[in-house]
């Protein structure tokens, strides 16, 4: 669903301005049902169009990053029947697909990421392109990788991209640098088994977010891919195999899950996310669950799911940590870090400036237009509690779905906050202000 017809029914604008009405005394008790990992939704769109058959993904992802896959996939000539949260994908195998077309993945890096991949496999020549803060995200190292591997790719090292398949990938070993995102390692994992000979992949560089690598392997093998692992940082796909189609089911998703659990550590108040549990989760992003613990939260889990109980006032400690496997949650972690007992260190970071803002240096001016400190190092942050008295504050959000999650956050212990451009949370959790509403009793 393109951008405008979210605003059309009712998810805003980039002229639009969203207040926050602080929690001030009120108690927080919250349930909070989540939608679909997009992690997970879109690997498994994906392995399911690589299917010779039929697969359903129940309770699967519905938004922007999530349509913006199924038109790339119908586009290609690969059918996707949607109903509420169900998605039946009609596989076609690696193979079938139309013989041109131009594909736009809007904001979408993993819709980038995951469909190049996948024209490799077909006969055709096929343009990728996106919006403009798409085009200036990394797309080299995958470029270089599909090469390495036979694969006809002009244009690069960023989109637009003419991908000419010829129905195979070569095969053999290649570097795969996971430098500026792992979803280029992944993209290239989940075609591999289509390849004429067996696939090694050796990961290249500074190892980030692995965790995502580590779900795409787990899904892989759900859907019936053997993944070897011959050495350290060295994945092998023997060439022969095929996914088989199957029923699905995606779990709720825990980066969305994340801003209500820094909720419950905020107001120290209690939240719980059925669906989610930490000892079984595909997610990396559980995680941040330490990261709470860290600040001072109770976490546990239970039949249902995850529950996190604030620290008693949102007295939260200040915390100084290596966020690289969970850097989408850096936003977040600025803001508890606005309220923590001192000031609070993000490390090893320095890829979220290629995302869908520049996630250091956003947070770190949006710190200050709330007239706190923050200190911008080129692979982290430091981030200072805020002062007491303040003017309002229209926080800017960048386009950014996380910047307007996370600042969000602020505006329940601040008051005079209000959220810039709050469609932006269409990208991945098109009703979060309902539901936080909802959670804080609103």
């Amino acid at each position: 669903m393109a951008r405008s017809e979210w605003t059309l029914r009712g998810w805003g604008s980039l002229d639009d301005v969203r207040a926050i009405v602080p929690l001030g005394s009120r108690r927080l008790s919250a349930k909070v049902r989540l939608p679909g990992s997009k992690s997970i939704t879109n690997r498994a769109l994906l392995l399911a169009a690589l299917c010779q058959g039929t697969s359903v993904l129940r309770g699967a992802l519905r938004s922007d990053d999530s349509e913006v896959f199924v038109q790339a996939l119908s586009r290609l000539g690969i059918a996707v029947e949607e109903r509420e949260d169900e998605l039946t994908v009609h596989g076609v195998g690696g193979g079938s697909m139309v013989p041109a077309a131009e594909i736009d993945v809007r904001l979408s890096g993993t819709s980038a990421r995951f469909i190049c991949p996948l024209l490799a496999l077909s006969h055709g020549r096929y343009r990728v392109d996106g919006t403009e803060r798409m085009r200036q995200r990394p797309m080299g190292e995958l470029v270089t990788a599909l090469r390495e591997l036979g694969v006809d790719v002009t244009g690069g090292p960023n989109l637009p991209l003419m991908v000419t398949g010829h129905g195979r990938l070569r095969g053999g070993g290649v570097a795969v640098s996971t430098r500026e995102t792992s979803q280029h390692l992944s993209g290239v994992l989940m075609v591999a088994p289509y390849a004429d000979s067996d696939v090694e992949l050796h990961q290249e560089g500074p190892v980030n977010s692995w965790s995502y690598v580590e779900m795409t392997v787990a899904l892989m093998e759900q859907f019936g891919v053997r993944v070897e692992r011959p050495g350290p940082g060295v994945l092998r796909v023997p060439a022969g195999q095929r996914y088989r189609p199957q029923v699905f089911a995606v779990e709720p998703d825990a980066s969305a899950a994340c801003y209500f659990w820094a909720l419950a550590a905020l107001s120290g108040g209690e939240v719980q996310t059925p669906g989610i549990r930490r000892t079984t989760s595909l997610q990396g992003d559980t995680r941040f669950l330490e990261v709470l613990e860290a600040m001072g939260a109770t976490v546990w889990d239970d039949v249902d799911g995850v529950r996190v109980q604030g620290p008693p006032l949102g007295r939260l400690r200040a915390v100084d940590l290596d966020m690289n496997e969970i850097s989408d949650q850096v936003p977040t972690l600025v803001a508890l870090a606005l309220f923590a007992d001192g000031p609070c260190t993000v490390r090893n970071v320095a890829h979220i400036r290629g995302k869908e803002s520049d996630r250091i240096a956003a947070p770190a001016q949006e710190v200050r237009r709330l007239g706190g400190r923050c200190e911008e190092h080129p692979d982290g942050l430091i981030i200072w509690p805020l002062p007491e008295a303040a003017d309002p504050v229209s926080v800017e959000t960048y386009g950014d779905h996380r910047m307007a999650m996370a600042f969000a956050l602020v505006g329940l212990r601040r008051p005079g906050v209000s959220i810039r451009d709050p469609g932006c949370v269409a990208k991945t959790f098109p009703n979060f202000f309902m539901v936080l509403d909802q959670a804080v009793g609103k």
